[in-house]
């Protein structure tokens, strides 16, 4: 259970950072910013995250929110899988001490 939670933490930090990285994109880039490769390819990459946002939201969420609310629920999660981790190892060492 351990290794899962491991696991999931490290694959949220990467979407995290690919989710900064396309912000930074988006700033520096302007208006050029869908014929940047990098920038597209971070948007391939978040693809599958704004997507199970934008099922689990309410529809009175528009579009241009989602960025920033799957930003928010990968950091939450992160949080949780850090909590998790911290209590594993916790419970690892009472019960080795």
């Amino acid at each position: 259970m351990l290794l899962l939670v491991i696991i999931l933490k490290g694959l949220s930090e990467v979407l995290l950072l690919t989710f900064v990285s396309q912000g930074i994109l988006y700033l520096f880039a302007g208006a050029s910013r869908g014929q940047n490769v990098i920038y597209r390819l971070f948007q391939t990459v978040n693809q599958p995250v704004w997507k199970a946002t934008r099922f689990i939201t309410p529809r009175f969420i528009v579009d241009a929110h989602i960025g920033f609310v799957s930003f928010f629920l990968l950091a939450v999660a992160w949080l949780v899988l850090v909590l998790a981790k911290v209590n594993f190892y916790l419970e690892a060492t009472r019960a080795g001490g």
